[in-house]
């Protein structure tokens, strides 16, 4: 019977089977599954785990799921604490795994990556079309163990999943700060657990060229600073993706973005040399020159010897962020553009790009860019990339292209998981036709490089992107942020035990800071502050320390900060809660907010002197000052809340004015996440007396006007 069908008749089942009631019901508690799957269905019973679980292949050749199983072993046995040297025990839970077919040594994104995981206390059973559909079912099962007391059970369920989109995404910028091999293969194994399948790697850029060129060896000689990956390594990073189900798509960003070619080929930029790799951030000039035949045979050298070494079809080329400054001031080339009728700067690109893809095509590539290079001019079967959000994609599809959403999905950028979560590849389903829905592949997260490190990357990747890999696997329909965060929580921990470091981290960025010794007086008040700071968000770092570059090491307070701060988070959800539930706050609910604000302002009131000692905390200096004002303003607020008293205007202003101060950049390029919480504290209590007379709503809208700081941040320019 097709998988199709398989899939359907399993759900009829399942449904008729709830509606009887004969054996399932509702859960009794919702599983903390992530990616949420498409359908589940839980019954009452639970199966033991003590003795963990023993694994049955009906294609016990497949070394794909033969070592997957063992991965399970070894971090369930990491887990449970559970250790069976040799066979597993006897009365360990069997497990069969039933494939139909394998897919291809190195994965296409045609294949069927669906599943079914039916769990009962007699077993498991793991049904899949291909053996990549049996590695999400393992993840999946490997999530659904949960700890009652001293003993682990599964809960009874029957699950049947399968992806929303083919393409789901990591984008990992190599060029700008180097990132060894150790950390793309950890963060390879992270993505396998959210069902991630694609490791799209970005490997040239201003800053870098890292990756071993044989035809043109100067390339990296010259171009890397000795950091790029020989093309044995990079063969085994995409044996070992691939053997967890994982495509790798290279990148190579042509024509901007290419400082690093031109270091060792200055003919063939589009102004005079010499060139230098370039330390710094943002958009540069150098851009290689189309209209000279020897820029093609160098791309066709490179680019055919890179299409031999990556298999799959899928074949990056950038194209984005070319300024124009190099090509207006050239006037062979804006004569070449004149002669060929190519009118402009685009007409130009367009040019290029059909030169590229020609040779792309040649080797058996798709090409794929971001937005700069959609065109009217060039053939459809090109992939366009969206940085730049809904309307470019829009435009795209329209044309007819095939489209990836990256916008949105800027990881970056530092912005709360809820953010991404709530970004969809889909614009908007009801302005889009069908052909243009069709269009849609999936998405992905982008790592770019400029302020992440080896030691800090996870700690950007994760456990964030896992939201957005539910937008890409999950059903529209998956929207509910707040148990998106209690199922991100537990999938943390998952993705600290598959390798990744996002969680242990800390300590080593605290020792940036303070020296090898983390158990000074203070270290706890140090340790809450850091807590309770984020990055600032966007591109404001880059204006705020302007003096860093390549250079020089991220082991600043920004660094040891997470981009989202779950204490912030926990506190501004019980705000938001106490002030808008009700005609008046729950005293229990005020109370605690008064205090989790005392005991920070206790442990920012250290800082002045742990810095006396520790000369690297004078970075948190300011920020810790603006953290005591900001819970300052937060505790009146919530005295006048606890007392039923409207805050006078005066103390309101007072309060508004330092919560400013407290927003305000400073060098350390960090934030005080608490401030927008607060400014609702403040807000609700300098209106208290209006409370009574106004509907929930108009309440709610009320306090979040006032609330408005006085002048919205900016941003700067995007670059990537």
């Amino acid at each position: 019977m097709p998988r199709k069908n398989s899939f359907a008749t399993c759900l009829c089942s399942l449904i008729a089977l709830a509606c009887c009631g004969v054996a399932l019901r509702a859960a009794p508690q919702p599983l903390d599954v992530m990616p949420a799957p498409s359908q589940v269905r839980t019954g009452a019973g639970r199966a033991a785990l003590a003795d963990g679980f023993v694994f049955t292949l009906s294609d016990p050749a497949d070394a794909r799921l033969i070592l997957a199983t063992g991965r399970f072993q070894a971090r369930w046995n990491a887990r449970s604490g559970l250790s069976h040297p040799g066979n597993a025990a006897p009365s360990a839970l069997q497990v069969k795994v039933q494939t139909t077919s394998r897919a291809p040594e190195y994965p296409t994104g045609s294949e069927d990556e669906s599943y079914e995981l039916h769990v009962s206390a007699k077993g498991v059973i793991l049904s899949a079309a291909t053996d990549l559909g049996a590695l999400h079912g393992l993840e999946t099962l490997l999530q659904l163990p949960r700890r009652d007391g001293g003993s682990w059970s599964l809960q009874e369920c029957d699950i049947l999943d399968r992806p929303r989109f083919a393409f789901r995404g990591l984008l990992i910028d190599v060029a700008r700060h180097w990132q060894p091999a150790d950390v793309i293969r950890r963060n390879v194994d992270a993505m396998a657990v959210v069902k991630l399948n694609v490791l799209h790697l970005h490997l040239t850029d201003d800053q870098g060229f890292r990756i071993e060129s044989r035809t043109h060896p100067e390339l990296q000689t010259q171009g890397s600073d000795g950091h790029f990956y020989t093309q044995a390594e990079m063969a085994d990073l995409i044996r070992y993706a691939a053997l967890r189900g994982i495509r790798v798509v290279p990148e190579f960003d042509v024509p901007g973005h290419t400082t690093s070619w031109v270091v060792s080929h200055p003919e063939l930029a589009s102004l005079p040399g010499p060139y230098a790799i370039e330390r710094w951030w943002g958009v540069f000039n150098p851009v290689l020159d189309p209209t000279k035949e020897a820029t093609y045979a160098l791309l066709a050298d490179v680019l055919g010897e890179m299409a031999a070494l990556f298999p799959d079809r899928m074949f990056h080329i950038g194209g984005d962020e070319n300024n124009g400054v190099q090509w207006n001031a050239n006037p062979v080339i804006q004569a070449f553009i004149r002669e060929h009728g190519l009118h402009d700067n685009p007409g130009l690109h367009a040019y290029f790009n059909k030169r590229l893809n020609a040779i792309l095509e040649k080797a058996g590539k798709r090409m794929v860019g971001w937005d700069e290079i959609a065109n009217p001019q060039l053939p459809t079967d090109i992939v366009i990339d969206s940085w730049r959000g809904t309307e470019a994609i829009a435009s795209s599809t329209a044309l007819g292209f095939d489209c990836l959403r990256a916008n949105g999905f800027y990881i970056d950028l530092c912005y709360p998981a809820a953010s991404h979560y709530l970004a969809d590849p889909v614009p908007d389903p009801s302005k889009l036709t069908q052909s243009q829905l069709s269009h849609i592949l999936g998405g992905e997260a982008t790592m770019w490089g400029e302020w992440v490190s080896p030691e800090t990357i996870d700690s950007r990747i994760w456990p964030r992107t896992a939201a957005i890999a539910e937008r890409l696997w999950s059903p529209a329909s998956v929207t509910d942020v707040s148990d998106m965060y209690r199922r991100l929580a537990t999938v943390s921990l998952r993705l600290d035990e598959a390798g990744a470091l996002h969680l242990r981290y800390r300590d080593g960025m605290l020792r940036h800071l303070v020296g090898a010794n983390l158990g000074f007086p203070g270290s706890e008040s140090l340790r809450t502050v850091v807590d309770l700071l984020e990055p600032v968000k966007q591109y404001r770092r880059g204006t705020l320390q302007i003096w860093s570059n390549q250079l020089v090491p991220l082991i600043g307070l920004a660094d040891a900060t997470l981009p989202e701060s779950d204490l912030a988070r926990h506190f501004s959800e019980d705000v938001e809660a106490a002030v808008f539930a009700g005609t008046r706050a729950d005293s229990a609910a005020l109370a605690s907010l008064r205090e989790r604000l005392k005991a920070w302002n206790a442990a920012a009131a250290d800082i002045d002197g742990i810095a006396d000692v520790y000369p690297g905390v004078r970075e948190a200096i300011v920020p810790a000052a603006g953290l005591r004002a900001t819970a300052a303003a937060g505790i009146e607020a919530l005295d006048a809340l606890a007392a039923g008293r409207t805050l006078e205007p005066e103390r309101a202003k007072a309060a508004r004015a330092a919560l400013d101060g407290a927003s305000a950049d400073s060098p350390s390029a960090v934030i005080v996440p608490l401030v927008p919480p607060v400014r609702l504290l403040v807000a609700a209590a300098s209106a208290q007396d209006r409370r009574a007379a106004l509907a929930p709503q108009a309440w709610q809208d009320l306090v979040r006007t006032l609330a408005l700081p006085e002048k919205p941040p900016t941003h700067s320019k995007h670059y990537n």
